[in-house]
């Protein structure tokens, strides 16, 4: 292949131009405020062997999924594509994320020959189901998800398949906003292929798939480079979802081994829960999004994302596991599983490159749904948001508040209150930084957003389906936690939390009932003592952190002026660090992992040792050794558990960089 490189750059850039063209396209003509005010919705094309060839500022838990959508509609029509076919899908299984994303495949013909599938993957508001928005944190099974299309000839040779179309939108709450939405992503292909076909004719098939084979080959080149500049090993990392059986809490396991070996990655989720009837499953095609997004945002954020780029990465898991799911599990949580693979991947590259890692991210894509009758416009309504949480702080800075997170590319999960209030009857009555969220560091984890929203008139259905609303996001190298989700109703002046925190299944609410929404903070990064005080005062200034935890956490007292009073800062931060409690580690290898159908680590401690550290039975306990992120586990108090001592087995040990004898710090989550 020989492409000048002038002409490699025109063709790539204007690949990626078409893709930028498609979403304006969308953004003009969809129904649906979660689509042209929030853009959650995704352009790319792909070639006929399913491989990513142009996207733009898209939604990566959207693109990097979709070409496992490709594979599987040739698999089902390789035989059986002719020019004016269009193939729509949404299932879960079959390389879709949750049943909302519904993705239009559009195969487009040169002659005879299939080269390239412009493709739009948008949410849908609803596609039926149990609850509005079909959004549900407390589904058992996919079928309550709503309707689940495999890949379909949707038009064939041209003619709209009249029969299947009505059949869809018969099942989906808002069929006219469904057809426009439709409509729209279809507009978006043809303009497409439009533009396609003028590259075709300006540069010829064989230079325009050249160039597209080149571009592809030196982004693959590109990661290897930044790979192969890494350390060869096996690193290993967990943390968990949070799964609710009959309203107790049975958290699930997410484990990852990360090989790093010559200029490959190999991302292996051996050891994960088998999946569950509940919504903290995905497919391999999700979970393999959260991988690609942490090893390019942390090691080559600059470069382009094509194919090329998930060539030297290998996934592997069990099959029917959280990050693997089959029929008949829900699938719902793909924004949860996705941002959890970007977690144990941040802890397990935390300990190659602890200087380019950040603190978690808020962990959660936190979609919330209020469905209901507007009676005075005489029409259903489904509002849907997911606000955003905050950004793991890092070694250059504080994390960033309230903002949409990496692997959320350009949506904008916080809705206008315009938008809200001009289509349904709801009042935005807050938008606001939620203070004292973000987690404790050197560097501050970006705080999550709080929003209240009023129902005016009649009645509703609310729903939730978010995680990080028990455990929450950790920090790095000694940072703190950030706050975690949570979700309440005030009813006749009473606030109300739910039973089972962040998942929620059309709760009803009435008349002037008001829903709060309170995202996720992001991990802070570094010793919070060693903050400079005078970051904490203008924090404190900011509203960001109150006077009480620029104190506890961050060791900073201030005069009755308002300025920080030195001495009593360093006498306070001494009195702080004095009170950190570290123990011995002893070996034990019994069995470390505990759960009815989830499986969480637990840490066995002596009445002596829990006492120490403020914790009883059932507690969650944050360890830390050499490595910069954090173990956590589950606290069992026993009075013959080995006293003064933390009693680990070997994957405890080799997670935290630790060897039996050295020490580790304790800490209760708060």
């Amino acid at each position: 292949m020989t492409v000048d490189p002038i002409t490699l750059e025109v063709i790539g850039e204007g690949l990626i131009a078409i893709v930028r063209e498609m979403r304006a396209t969308v953004i003009r003509a969809s129904y649906s405020p979660v689509i042209w005010d929030m853009d959650d919705f995704s352009c790319a094309l792909f070639d006929p062997a399913g491989q990513m060839i142009a996207q733009s500022d898209d939604h990566p838990g959207h693109v990097l999924p979709m070409p496992w959508s490709v594979r599987c509609a040739m698999e089902d029509f390789q035989d059986d594509l002719r020019p004016g076919d269009v193939i729509l899908l949404n299932d879960s299984y079959r390389g879709g994320t949750h049943l909302n994303d519904v993705t239009m495949l559009y195969p487009l013909f040169d002659g005879e020959e299939l080269i390239v599938f412009p493709a739009v993957r948008a949410h849908w508001s609803d596609v039926g189901g149990g609850a509005p928005g079909s959004y549900s944190g407390l589904n058992t099974n996919i079928y309550q998800e709503g309707v689940r299309i495999p890949p379909i000839k949707i038009v064939e040779g041209g003619r709209l398949n009249r029969a299947a179309m009505a059949l869809l939108l018969n099942n989906m709450r808002l069929p006219e906003d469904r057809q426009g939405d439709f409509n729209a992503s279809l507009g978006a292909c043809k303009v497409a292929e439009g533009r396609i076909r003028r590259l075709l004719a300006k540069y010829g098939r064989k230079t325009v798939l050249d160039a597209i084979a080149l571009n592809l080959d030196r982004a693959e080149r590109r990661l290897r480079a930044k790979i192969a500049a890494l350390p060869d090993g096996e690193y290993v990392y967990e943390d968990y979802l949070e799964y609710f059986e009959d309203g107790a809490l049975d958290p699930v396991l997410m484990r990852l081994t990360l090989t790093i070996r010559g200029d490959e990655i190999v991302a292996d989720f051996a050891g994960s829960s088998p999946q569950v009837p509940g919504v903290v499953n995905s497919t391999l095609a999700t979970t393999g999004a959260g991988v690609v997004v942490a090893v390019k945002a942390v090691l080559d954020p600059d470069g382009p994302i094509n194919h090329g780029t998930f060539r030297p990465i290998t996934l592997q898991a069990p099959e029917a596991s959280i990050v693997d799911v089959k029929l008949d599990a829900p699938a719902g949580a793909h924004g949860e599983v996705r941002k959890r693979a970007v977690s144990v991947m941040l802890g397990a590259l935390a300990q190659v490159v602890p200087d380019l890692v950040c603190g978690d991210l808020c962990g959660t894509s936190f979609p919330n749904a209020i469905g209901g009758r507007d009676a005075r416009r005489r029409r259903d309504y489904v509002y849907y948001e997911a606000p955003s949480g905050g950004n793991g702080a890092w070694r250059g800075g504080d994390g960033p508040s309230a903002w949409g997170n990496i692997d959320f590319g350009n949506v904008r999960t916080i809705q206008s209150a315009e938008a809200l209030e001009s289509g349904m009857p709801l009042l935005v009555e807050e938008s606001a930084l939620r203070v004292d969220s973000g987690g404790e560091g050197t560097m501050r984890g970006g705080l999550g957003f709080r929003r209240a929203i009023r129902l005016l008139e009649g009645e509703a259905r609310y729903s939730v389906l978010s995680d990080r609303a028990v455990l929450p996001p950790f920090g790095v190298g000694g940072a703190g936690p950030a706050a975690p989700v949570k979700v309440s109703v005030v009813h006749d002046g009473a606030e109300r939390d739910f039973a089972t925190p962040g998942k929620v299944t059309g709760h009803a609410i009435a008349a002037d009932d008001v829903v709060v929404l309170e995202s996720a903070g992001g991990g802070g990064y570094g010793d919070p003592l060693a903050r400079d005080p005078a970051r904490v005062r203008d924090d404190v200034v900011a509203g960001l952190v109150s006077r009480a935890r620029a104190r506890e956490g961050y060791g900073v007292v201030f005069t009755a002026t308002g300025e920080v009073d030195a001495a009593e800062t360093a006498r306070r931060r001494a009195t702080l660090a004095a009170s950190r409690r570290t123990f011995p580690i002893a070996a034990d290898e019994r069995e470390a992992y505990e759960g009815r159908r989830g499986r969480h680590r637990v840490i066995r401690l002596a009445p002596s040792v829990a006492s120490a550290v403020g914790a009883k039975t059932g507690d969650v306990v944050e360890m830390l050794g050499r490595h910069p992120a954090p173990l956590r586990a589950w606290v069992r108090v026993e009075t013959d558990a080995v006293a003064d001592r933390i009693a680990l087995d070997a994957l405890a040990r080799r997670i935290l960089g630790v060897a039996a004898g050295d020490h580790v710090r304790v800490t209760k989550l708060r």
